[in-house]
């Protein structure tokens, strides 16, 4: 059967959506982090086989692929995506093969104008389109010198916070919380394992603040005040950057972080109201992969449409 796959890729997992001529999902699978940018291209490249051997394992139907689009984090630098292309026009060489960034899939599942996505995970961007057309992104560098108020950020400031703060019956508890979750008994084994893998250690902290906060956590909920307003000065800068901070547009929030707690979408959402008074937020309820699917299927049928 003739098919395409939609791919999106991160620091924490990637999925992969299969449909078929008719736009109708066929099979799934999900894999380990791809970004390369993070985990470098041996990884990256098993990844994305591994997420495609689950896919294609979940259904008996014999697929052939005819396009394929990859919405992979790390692939925003231009050398980046060329290594990724050309690794996925080996695997699939008589498909159509699209490479892009992961922050732009969602913008492609907002409505027609000025639009954005704040776009909240193991990292984080805002990407957006001006009333003229024009896309442009804020943030998505990685944790160096971006990732602002992500998971990454997030779990390494909650972990900063909970061996540094004046003792407290919220700190105390939120310490004991964190390194119960990540199978330590105290700080000096958490800093070897971050240094062996930073990205293991630190976004996995994130459920841990979040469920804390939900339930009351003082200190938990500071660092999620404080990640929520990181995150609205990304979108603010991007809305001024576009024009769009003093007219209506639809915002979409997307990302792992989104819905997983309470107290943090509310967070997000109270700032946003704040600082952007004319956004109409939402959060997204397409999932990435299954936007990378649907681009893989127009891109099909335009090829189509071009054969005389």
């Amino acid at each position: 059967m003739k098919c395409v796959l939609g791919f999106d890729g991160g620091g924490t997992k990637t999925e992969c959506v299969v449909l078929n001529e008719a736009g109708a999902i066929v099979a799934r699978g999900k894999g380990p982090a791809s970004n390369p940018t993070r985990i470098g291209f041996p990884a990256a490249f098993a990844a994305v086989r591994e997420t495609i051997r689950t896919a294609t394992n979940s259904t008996r139907i014999s697929l052939e692929v005819a396009a394929l689009c990859a919405g992979l984090a790390g692939t925003g630098r231009p050398e980046n995506r060329d290594q990724m292309l050309h690794f996925l026009k080996e695997q699939f060489s008589e498909a159509i093969v699209d490479v892009r960034p992961d922050f732009e899939l969602p913008l492609y599942a907002m409505p027609p104008g000025a639009a954005m996505v704040l776009i909240v995970g193991t990292g984080s961007a805002a990407v957006g389109r001006g009333s003229a057309g024009a896309i442009k992104r804020e943030g998505g560098f990685g944790p160096a010198n971006s990732d602002e108020g992500s998971a990454f950020d997030i779990g390494l400031a909650a972990v900063a916070a909970s061996r540094t703060t004046e003792p407290s019956s919220a700190s105390d508890e939120l310490a004991r919380q964190i390194l119960r979750h990540l199978g330590c008994t105290n700080w000096t084994e958490v800093d070897s394992k971050a240094a062996a893998s930073a990205d293991a250690v630190y976004p996995r902290v994130f459920p841990v603040v979040a469920a804390a906060a939900d339930t009351g956590n003082a200190l938990a909920q500071s660092l999620l005040n404080s990640a929520a307003a990181k995150l609205v000065g990304i979108a603010h800068r991007l809305a001024e950057s576009l024009k769009l901070s003093q007219q209506k547009f639809p915002l979409g929030k997307t990302g792992g972080t989104v819905g997983r707690s309470r107290f943090f979408d509310q967070a997000i959402d109270r700032e946003l109201r704040q600082n952007l008074p004319h956004a109409i937020i939402s959060s997204l309820s397409i999932e990435p992969a299954e936007v990378a699917a649907w681009i893989a299927l127009q891109l099909l049928k335009n090829s189509e449409r071009a054969v005389p």
